[in-house]
C-alpha cells in the first residue's frame, strides 16, 4: 500500500475524499520555517478491504502540522511551496496496525466478534464512525487531545469520543483496536447445529426422581459443561455433571415452602463466578436468594423475578415481571438497584416492556430483554432512555418475521441473537436490522423426538459451541452439537 499524500511517482498528492483522518486534516506545509519543534502525530486510517485499515503516522517536526515543502519545515498549513534549503526533512514512517474501522455505528456500540470491543467515535463527523477498540482501557491513563487541532502528540494515539471518561476527546492508544483483539465481525459463516439433539438431562419422563425433571426452566452451563436446572415444579436446583445419568440436588428440594432451606417455583439459575454460590430466581417467593456450601442469604426481596444474569464487574441483573423492567444491582449492595431496561410502565413503546422474561447482557453492559407479551426481543445499550427491537415485533405468528411468547435470549461472538421461541416451539436467530430471523433448531411441531422442542425457555452455549435447550414441557434438556 502507498504512502498517504505520496503518488506512485514519489511525488505528493492533494489530499483525496477517501483519504480516512483521525485526527488533524490532511494539510501541505508552506514555505519552510527554521526551528524543531515536538513532532506532531496524525494518525491515517486508509482501508484496505472492508471495516479495516492501515495506520500511517506523519511525523512532521515544527510548524502547525502542516506538510513541509521540499526539505523544509512544516509551515502554516496550506499549499506550500518549495521549503527552505538546507531544513530538515519530513519524517515519515508507515506503520500497519491491522486496526478495525466502524462505519455506522452508534458510540460504543459492537463493532467485532470481541463483545469488550465497541466503536469510538472521531471527531467532526456525522456518519457514526470511528476506530473500534477495547471498551475499558483505564480512564486516568488517557490523556486530552489538542483542543484547537483535535489531534494527540504522543505516538500511537488517535483523538476520539470517550464520555464515560471524559467530555473533552482523549487521546486513544491504538494499540488496543487491533484485530487480535477486536476481530471483525464479518469474514465468519454462522454455525449451524445437527438437528437431532442428545438429551443429557430429564427426558424420563416428569417427576422427581434424581434422573427425572418436572418442567425445567432457567439453565447455566459452567466451564466443565456440568448443567444447573431450575426444576420448577420440584422446587429444587439441580446439577447435572458431565455425562451423568442423573443429577443431584443442590438446592431446595424439601418441599414447596418459604423457609430458607426451601424454594418455591424457582425459575432460573446462575453461578457467581466469584465465589461459586448459586444465585437463584425464587419466582413463587418473589425473592433472589444465594446459596452458598448450604447456607443461604436473601439478595432481593418482593420482586417477580424471572431471569438473572451478570456481568464481567459482578453487577447482577434482574428482569422483574411484575414491574415490567430490569434493573442492576452491586453484589452486596441491595437498595433499590438501577434500571436499565424499561421502567416506563405496561406497554408497547420503545421505553416500555411487558411482561419480560429471560435476559442477557453482554461485556458493554448492553442488555437484551425477551418481551414475552409484546413478542419481540428488545436491546438497550448501557445508559439508553429506551430500547431497539431485534427480533419479532410484528404481531404473535410463526412466520420467521414473528416470535410467540419468547423466553429464552443469548447472543453469540458474531453479535447474532438467538432466541427461544417458546410458542412456536423453536429456536430462532436474528441479525440486528434484518426484517426476519432464520431457524436454528426445532419448529417441527410439538412432540419428544429428537427434533422436536415442547415450549422451550433457556439456551445456553457451552465453550464449544454446543446449544443446550430446555425443553420445559418435554422434561428434559437437550444439548444440539454444532456442526463444525
Amino acid at each position: 500500500m502507498s504512502r498517504p499524500a505520496v503518488n506512485q511517482s514519489g511525488k505528493r498528492r492533494k489530499p483525496q475524499a477517501k483519504d480516512r483522518l483521525i485526527g488533524n486534516e490532511l494539510g501541505y506545509g508552506g514555505n519552510a520555517g527554521l526551528g524543531y519543534q515536538t513532532p506532531r502525530v496524525k494518525v491515517i486510517f486508509i482501508p484496505s478491504q472492508p471495516q479495516y485499515g492501515m495506520a500511517n503516522q506523519q511525523c512532521p517536526p515544527g510548524g502547525m502540522g502542516g506538510y513541509g515543502g521540499m526539505g523544509g519545515m512544516g509551515g502554516m498549513g496550506g499549499m506550500g511551496g518549495m521549503g527552505g534549503m538546507g531544513g530538515m526533512g519530513l519524517l515519515t514512517s508507515i506503520v500497519q496496525i491491522n486496526s478495525q474501522i466502524c462505519e455506522n455505528v452508534a458510540q460504543y456500540d459492537r463493532c467485532s466478534t470481541n463483545s469488550a470491543c465497541g466503536c469510538f467515535h472521531r471527531i467532526g463527523t456525522s456518519d457514526d464512525s470511528g476506530v473500534c477498540g477495547f471498551l475499558w482501557p483505564t480512564c486516568s491513563h488517557l490523556v486530552p487531545c489538542n483542543v484547537s487541532t483535535n489531534s494527540c502528540n504522543q505516538l500511537n494515539t488517535v483523538c476520539v469520543q470517550h464520555p464515560r471518561c471524559h467530555e473533552l476527546p482523549l487521546c486513544y492508544p491504538i494499540a488496543l483496536s487491533k484485530q487480535n483483539i477486536c476481530p471483525p465481525k464479518t469474514n465468519k459463516i454462522s454455525s449451524k447445529w445437527k438437528q437431532n439433539a442428545i438429551t443429557v438431562a430429564g427426558g424420563n419422563g416428569k417427576g422427581q426422581q434424581l434422573n427425572q425433571l418436572n418442567n425445567p426452566y432457567g439453565i447455566f452451563i459452567d466451564e466443565k459443561k456440568n448443567i444447573f436446572i431450575a426444576d420448577y415444579y420440584n422446587h429444587r436446583i439441580v446439577e447435572w455433571k458431565y455425562n451423568a445419568k442423573e443429577g443431584q440436588i443442590i438446592a431446595g428440594g424439601n418441599g414447596l415452602g418459604n423457609q430458607m432451606d426451601q424454594l418455591h417455583s424457582p425459575i432460573d439459575v446462575i453461578v457467581n463466578p466469584q465465589n461459586h454460590s448459586i444465585i437463584i430466581a425464587d419466582w413463587g417467593n418473589r425473592r433472589v436468594i444465594q446459596w452458598m456450601n448450604q447456607k443461604q442469604q436473601i439478595l432481593i426481596d418482593n420482586i417477580d423475578c424471572v431471569s438473572l444474569a451478570m456481568d464481567k464487574n459482578g453487577f447482577l441483573y434482574v428482569s422483574d415481571h411484575g414491574k415490567n423492567e430490569v434493573r442492576r444491582w452491586k453484589i452486596g449492595e441491595y437498595n433499590e438497584g438501577a434500571i436499565v431496561a424499561g421502567g416506563n410502565g405496561k406497554g408497547s413503546q420503545l421505553n416500555q416492556l411487558n411482561d419480560p422474561t429471560f435476559i442477557f447482557v453482554e461485556e458493554n453492559q448492553t442488555v437484551y430483554v425477551s418481551d414475552k407479551s409484546n413478542n419481540r426481543v428488545m436491546k438497550w445499550r448501557k445508559d439508553a432512555k429506551e430500547g431497539i427491537v431485534v427480533a419479532g415485533g410484528n404481531g404473535e405468528g410463526g412466520n420467521l418475521n414473528q416470535l410467540s411468547g419468547p423466553h429464552g435470549v443469548i447472543v453469540d461472538h458474531l453479535g447474532q441473537i438467538y432466541v427461544a421461541d417458546s410458542g412456536n416451539h423453536r429456536i430462532m436467530r436474528w441479525c440486528e436490522g434484518k426484517e426476519e430471523g432464520e431457524l436454528v433448531v426445532g419448529g417441527n411441531g410439538i412432540g419428544g423426538e429428537l427434533n422436536r422442542l415442547y415450549r422451550p425457555t433457556s439456551l445456553p452455549f457451552d465453550d464449544e459451541g454446543n446449544l443446550y435447550v430446555a425443553d420445559t414441557e418435554n422434561h428434559r434438556i437437550q444439548k444440539f452439537e454444532i456442526m463444525l
